[in-house]
């Protein structure tokens, strides 16, 4: 089992930066690819970012590539998610995933564990 808890979620302005934390306890993830995925209220989870477990593929939807980096310090088991020129629109609930898998990582179903999420809210 692993269990995710992320981190490094608030409340910030339109513009601002925030760097959220994904930390994997129970067993190391260091051979999972990761994912990123937020849902807003009344939305459907929709995915932001992920990273295969040696860090050299990553993959981003189209609306936060060039703004959000995800990256993985895997001796940490820790997985971040860096967020710059934040917008009103990111305003979500940000969780992350883990998956034995290796492709299609931007389907939420393909995902085996999965945190509770951190708010991250953008006023305008």
């Amino acid at each position: 089992q692993v269990q995710l808890v992320e981190s490094g979620g608030g409340l910030v302005q339109a513009g601002d930066s925030l760097r959220l934390s994904c930390a994997a306890s129970g067993r190391t993830v260091s051979r999972y690819s990761m994912g990123w995925f937020r849902q807003a209220p009344g939305k459907e989870r929709e995915f932001v970012a992920s990273i295969s477990w040696s860090g050299d593929n990553t993959d981003y939807t189209g609306s936060v590539k060039g703004r959000f980096t995800i990256s993985r310090d895997n001796a940490k088991n820790t997985v971040y998610l860096q967020m710059n020129s934040l917008k009103p629109e990111d305003t979500a609930v940000y969780l992350c995933a883990a998956t034995s898998k290796l492709v299609a990582l931007s389907i939420p179903g393909r995902y085996d564990y999965w945190g509770q999420g951190t708010q991250v809210t953008v006023s305008s």
